[in-house]
């Protein structure tokens, strides 16, 4: 079943022929550790319901097979509850691919290159509301959409009088979409097929519409496209993208009480001046004490730092770590209640079957402490620590400090980082502690 003893997972995320500088995973398939086809069927009860604490130390192991991946990540993103039988998700999978196809067909009234197997790469609409005349570049496939009958898609929006705000501001995300959508992970041969452009193109155009408070921003086509390779159906693909940003949303949001990232990257200045005081220090001297250089890592994840294939390995273990039991519960609740906001401010009470990282965190969980960091931010912290006496000795300024980084790309262990990240969360967590009590 498994061929080799330690089998490379490449040949799951084929690369274009001609695309001969992308670094190979250092992800390999490995008896015993990995989660197989056979232990991910073993670990349901007759009912359908997933013991997902052996799941989870099986994944802290050795990552997912590719073949059953999309399926898995169902359950760490909390699209499904593990108590949940083999009848109940089914039903609430046609539930949810219905409410996904009239978000879809909603949109597609409002703008028929929605669903229609292409995608647009240039403005439809100026900002005040004005529709652009001729203004698409088209994917072509045998649609029979073309630049004359699409003129008439642009004439039709403004033809039932003045636009609403909310629609306008659909309207003038949706190229952007598309360019960011015909840049995304074209080493693979995946995307040389115009219908899964196109697919990832809906989703993220759904996704803007519903979520108005965020809309799309840069970097989201970069997690959306894994669920579109994993998930045969569209409108799963969907749900597990909606469920990972229910995590990162944060990330994404801008507003006068909210900074987004920003802030992670304040906590990463926190944490490298508790673990690593000489380089928080030399970094504030060269003037990037603001962190900004790791703004990539923590927006997409580091899906630019390992190859496509390492980068879902190492998102896998991060969730895996991160799981909390109560998360579909939690988000089901959001959902009804018609709550986008960020789930971290809500936290499960059940003990058990929590992810490794997770339960450190409830373990040192004071009563007034804020949400927990999310491990990301430890891991950025792990690279860093990693790369300290280089930083400090080559690093002269923000241009080396981007190169020194830069130049690991595709040279990270991902199952290292992790361990690293899960040591410097502990590490962190005693020395404030510390603090905490020389303060009393």
């Amino acid at each position: 079943m498994w061929g080799t003893p330690a089998e490379p997972a490449d040949s799951y995320y084929e690369v274009r022929p001609e695309c001969t500088d992308v670094p190979k995973t250092r992800f390999k398939i490995k008896p015993g550790k990995t989660l197989s086809v056979r232990k991910w069927k073993a670990a349901f009860n007759p009912e359908g319901q997933l013991d997902i604490g052996k799941t989870l130390n099986r994944i802290q192991r050795g990552g997912i097979h590719p073949s059953i991946r999309g399926e898995v990540w169902e359950f760490l993103l909390g699209c499904y509850s593990p108590k949940s039988t083999f009848d109940e998700r089914e039903e609430l999978r046609q539930q949810r691919r219905k409410r996904y196809y009239h978000w879809k067909n909603e949109c597609h009234e409002m703008f028929p290159v929605v669903g229609s197997g292409k995608l647009i790469t240039a403005p439809v609409i100026t900002e005040d509301g004005q529709p652009i005349q001729d203004p698409l570049v088209l994917q072509e496939t045998n649609s029979g959409l073309n630049a004359s009958n699409t003129s008439e898609i642009i004439q039709n929006l403004t033809s039932h009088g003045t636009l609403e705000k909310k629609v306008i501001q659909w309207l003038l995300t949706l190229n952007q979409i598309g360019l960011d959508v015909v840049r995304t992970d074209r080493t693979l041969v995946f995307y040389e097929k115009q219908q899964n452009l196109s697919k990832l193109w809906d989703i993220l155009a759904v996704y803007a519409w519903i979520d108005r408070d965020v809309g799309y921003c840069q970097g989201m086509s970069d997690l959306c496209s894994p669920m579109i390779i994993l998930l045969d159906y569209e409108a799963d693909a969907f749900w597990c993208f909606e469920r990972l940003m229910r995590r990162l949303r944060g990330n994404f949001r801008c507003t006068e009480r909210s900074i987004g990232v920003e802030t992670q990257l304040s906590n990463l200045a926190s944490i490298t001046q508790v673990i690593d005081p000489k380089l928080h220090q030399h970094l504030e001297t060269l003037g990037v004490g603001d962190y900004l250089f790791a703004f990539r890592m923590l927006m997409v994840l580091f899906r630019r730092e390992f190859s496509f294939c390492d980068s879902l390995y190492l998102w896998e273990m991060m969730w895996a770590l991160e799981y909390d039991p109560d998360l579909f519960f939690l988000y089901e609740e959001a959902e009804l209640a018609g709550d986008k906001a960020d789930i971290s401010k809500a936290r499960a009470k059940s003990a058990r079957h929590y992810g490794k990282y997770e339960r450190e965190n409830l373990k040192n969980r004071g009563k007034n402490q804020d949400a927990p960091l999310p491990i990301s931010v430890f891991l950025v912290a792990s690279v860093l620590k990693d790369k300290s006496s280089k930083l400090l000795t080559e690093a002269r300024g923000l241009d080396d400090v981007v190169k020194i980084l830069n130049d690991q790309t595709g040279n990270l262990d991902a199952k290292k980082a992790c361990s690293g990240a899960m040591k410097l969360h502990k590490k962190y967590l005693k020395k404030a502690k510390q603090t905490a009590q020389r303060r009393k």
